[in-house]
C-alpha cells in the first residue's frame, strides 16, 4: 500500500461499513488497554532477564573452569561465584561484574514476580479462565484478552486462526498436497500459542500425544507443530468464547453456567474435520476433545 492509496482505501472501507449495517462495532476498552500495557511491560522484563542471563553466562565461562550451565538462577550463580577468588586484575573485574549482574537479575526476578501476580489478579477479575489452560500463564492470558478484545468479532474459530496466523497456507503442487505455517497475523498472539505448544511438548500431555501422532503419520516436526498450534488456537477460542458468554449472562442478571469448553483442565487440544480454514462456516463451534 502506498501513501497515495491511503485515502482511497479509507474511502472504500467507509463505503463497505455503510453498506453493511450488521457489522459488529468494535469499541476501545480502557481496562483491556491497561492490561495490554502491563503485558507489554511483562514482555520487556522477560527480554531483560534473558539478556542479563546471557551476559552472566558469558562472564562465568571466563571466570569458572568449565563455565556454568546456561539457564541458572540468581541463587545458583551466587553459589558459583562464591567459590572463585581470582587474584589477577582481569579476574577480579569479571567477578565484580558477575556480582553486579546477579544483583540486576534478582531485581528483575522480583519485578517479574510482582507483574505476574498483578496480571493474574486482573485476568481473574476480568472473568477469564485462560490461565487454567495448559501452557498459558498470566502474561499470555493478559496478552490474549488485550489483543482479542471482543471474541465475538471473530465469526468462528477459523477466522480467529486466520487472525492469529495459525491457519495453514496452501503450498500444494501438482505432485503433493501440503500446507505451510503462515507468517501473517498477530505475531504476539502467535507467540503465546507457540509457547503454549512448547510447554505441552515438554511433558506427557494431550498436545504431546497429538504431535506424536502426526509425526507417526509421516508429518515433519514443523508440520506437526503447525497442526498443534492450529488445534491450540481452537482451544483458546472456545475458552474465550465460553468466558465471554458467562460474563454476558452474569451481567444480564442470569446465572453463569459451566464453560462450554469440553476440557476441564484446558490442556486438551480440540479437533475438527480439517486443519484448513473453512471460510464458509458461519457458526461458532466448540470442538470435541482429542
Amino acid at each position: 500500500m502506498t501513501y497515495r492509496s491511503v485515502p482511497v482505501d479509507a474511502h472504500s472501507v467507509a463505503l463497505a461499513a455503510l453498506r453493511s449495517p450488521d457489522l459488529r462495532r468494535v469499541q476501545a476498552d480502557s481496562e483491556l488497554i491497561a492490561l495490554g500495557m502491563l503485558a507489554d511491560r511483562r514482555d520487556e522484563l522477560g527480554r531483560a532477564r534473558t539478556d542479563t542471563v546471557n551476559r552472566l553466562h558469558r562472564l562465568l565461562l571466563e571466570l569458572l573452569p568449565g563455565g556454568a550451565k546456561k539457564f541458572l538462577s540468581a541463587t545458583q550463580a551466587r553459589k558459583l561465584v562464591a567459590t572463585v577468588k581470582p587474584r589477577d586484575p582481569a579476574g577480579k573485574v569479571r567477578r565484580r561484574l558477575v556480582v553486579e549482574l546477579i544483583g540486576e537479575l534478582e531485581t528483575i526476578d522480583r519485578k517479574i514476580k510482582a507483574a505476574d501476580k498483578e496480571l493474574r489478579q486482573l485476568v481473574a477479575e476480568h472473568g477469564s479462565t485462560l490461565v487454567d489452560l495448559n501452557g498459558i500463564g498470566p502474561a499470555g492470558a493478559a496478552r490474549l484478552l488485550a489483543d482479542v478484545g471482543d471474541i465475538h468479532r471473530f465469526r468462528d474459530r477459523n477466522r480467529f486462526a486466520s487472525w492469529n496466523g495459525t491457519a495453514p497456507l496452501d503450498a500444494s503442487s501438482r505432485q503433493q498436497q501440503r500446507h505451510r505455517l503462515s507468517r501473517a497475523g498477530n505475531r504476539k498472539i502467535n507467540r503465546v500459542l507457540h509457547i503454549m505448544a512448547v510447554v505441552q511438548l515438554r511433558r506427557p500431555s494431550a498436545g504431546r500425544t497429538y504431535f506424536d501422532r502426526r509425526r507417526a503419520g509421516g508429518k515433519t516436526s514443523m508440520e506437526s507443530m503447525r497442526a498443534l498450534k492450529r488445534r491450540l488456537s481452537n482451544v483458546v477460542y472456545a475458552r474465550m468464547l465460553a468466558d465471554q458468554q458467562r460474563r454476558e449472562t452474569a451481567s444480564s442478571g442470569g446465572q453463569s453456567g459451566a464453560a462450554t469448553d469440553s476440557s476441564a483442565t484446558g490442556s486438551t487440544p480440540h479437533t475438527g474435520p480439517s486443519d484448513k480454514p473453512q471460510p464458509g462456516l458461519t457458526t461458532n463451534q466448540n470442538s470435541p476433545e482429542l
